[in-house]
């Protein structure tokens, strides 16, 4: 029998992206000893004062983490993280001023890396420190696209390919300029004429010359890829077209654009990885949807009617060059129809496999996830539990926690708040207790494991799952 071992807490942010494979590294953890603590990181962070000392898996450590850095670190909680954005990332300035806080980083005990590019873009951190240990694991993100897992997803394969036939997706990645709300965009609108942009949330650590090139590339991306919505639904009647807006996109104009076309969807709906499966092809710029079709074999097109060098080389190189590269609409008709009829493949070569294996690693072998359970054991050798900080460092953080809480519930509807309860309800919908079961059945299933696992709602979108 498996004894039991330090807590994990795993916090959720945008639930179609993130909740299956961290419901993947909780179901391997808890196989291995290790219960966790997985639901709607909000929801977390907000109740943090009243759950276990643990190991606290974040997925990035920014200044805006810094806060609740201090408040774990007072509760005697211990941080791991990796970072979500490091596959498809900024130039190496400006990911280090947007994604990377010294500050931040001494509250990180351990990073988990995607790959030896990510590992190696840390280490040229200038204050990074040398004795931090950096691991290569592979992200569990990657982990759902390896073959072994195509089980977990097959149902819900056979369920869209019944729904939509067959389907060309569309995936946007615009929510710089058609964000969710307009203050999370890259500059904020004007209220006024005359009036200089101020910067949205998106911009934080950019230079200003950087946000207005971005703006305006993806102003240009954005106009081009409304335009090709009904340009494909015309050429290709007998496939639906589903437009899959980025999560924190507002998906209204999609909508408007399909209510115009006869064959053409908007859905958000689920993890994009069975989407990737049940399609017959993949059309985008720039996102990351893209690395994950390569390593499906799923043929993908990076429609690029706007070029910029510096942002498609230093930003989106890695998702553009894992894709067949198109410069106008009638290219793209011309390869996309190559594509459905069979004639051409997925991108491959040996160029793109070596690109693909120095990004992300874990791809044969042990999963990600095990990785990362090695790791975590190595660190809690011979401890039941965490150690207990003194009672009055423990009884600050715990006033300051729900302090925060506090506070955050009184301004959650107040005007001008960057993230009210819309967008936390659009980032995390939740998941009832009997569907998060059905999930860890399959993902059971898919393994072949036969570890009898318990899940249980400790609160509202925080579940408990052990051995």
């Amino acid at each position: 029998m498996t004894t039991q071992k330090v807590s994990l807490i795993i916090p959720v942010e945008n639930q179609v992206r993130e909740l299956d494979p961290k419901l993947l590294l909780a179901c391997v953890a808890a196989k291995r000893g290790f219960p966790s603590i997985i639901g709607s990181h909000r929801k977390i962070d907000l109740r943090i004062a009243s759950l276990p000392r643990s190991l606290y898996l974040c997925k990035s450590f920014t200044r805006m983490n810094l806060n609740m850095f201090r408040i774990m670190h007072k509760l005697g909680q211990k941080i791991v993280s990796w970072d979500e954005e490091a596959l498809v990332h900024l130039p190496a300035d400006m990911y280090f001023s947007r994604r990377l806080s010294p500050v931040s980083l001494k509250y990180v005990s351990h990073l988990f890396a995607w790959g030896e590019e990510n590992a190696s873009l840390w280490r040229q951190y200038p204050q990074m420190p040398g004795e931090k240990p950096i691991h290569i694991t592979g992200n569990p993100r990657a982990d759902m696209l390896r073959r072994e897992m195509g089980a977990f997803y097959r149902d819900e394969v056979d369920a869209l390919r019944r729904e939509h036939g067959k389907f060309i997706l569309l995936n946007t990645n615009f929510n710089h300029v058609n964000a969710f709300y307009p203050a999370q965009n890259l500059f904020r609108p004007v209220t006024r004429p005359g009036q200089k942009a101020k910067f949205g949330k998106a911009a934080r650590g950019m230079s200003v010359e950087f946000a207005e090139a971005l703006r305006d590339h993806k102003q240009a991306l954005f106009e081009a890829f409304k335009a090709l919505i009904p340009v494909l639904d015309r050429a290709f009647p007998d496939f639906t077209v589903i437009v899959r807006p980025h999560p924190t996109e507002n998906p209204a104009i999609y909508q408007r654009i399909a209510a115009t076309c006869q064959h053409v969807k908007v859905s958000n709906e689920g993890n994009v990885v069975p989407w990737l499966m049940a399609a017959k092809a993949l059309v985008h710029n720039g996102c990351t949807t893209a690395v994950e079709a390569y390593s499906m074999g799923v043929p993908a097109i990076s429609y690029r009617p706007n070029i910029d060098e510096a942002i498609d080389e230093g930003f989106y190189h890695l998702p553009n060059q894992l894709s067949y590269p198109c410069f106008s609409e009638q290219e793209l008709e011309d390869t996309l129809g190559r594509i459905l009829s069979g004639e051409m493949g997925a991108a491959a070569g040996d160029e793109r496999k070596a690109l693909f294996d120095r990004y992300i690693v874990a791809q044969d072998g042990p999963l990600a996830c095990d990785r990362m359970v090695d790791v975590l054991e190595n660190i809690t050798t011979g401890k039941a539990g965490l150690p207990k900080p003194a009672l009055l460092t423990y009884l600050a953080g715990y006033m300051t926690a729900n302090g925060r809480r506090l506070i955050k519930w009184t301004k959650r509807d107040l005007p001008g708040t960057h993230a009210p309860p819309a967008f936390h309800r659009h980032r995390y919908p939740g998941i009832t207790l009997e569907a998060l079961r059905e999930r860890i059945s399959l993902f059971q299933q898919a393994l072949g494991d036969t570890t009898e696992l318990r899940a249980e709602q400790i609160h509202d979108q925080i579940f408990r799952i052990s051995a």
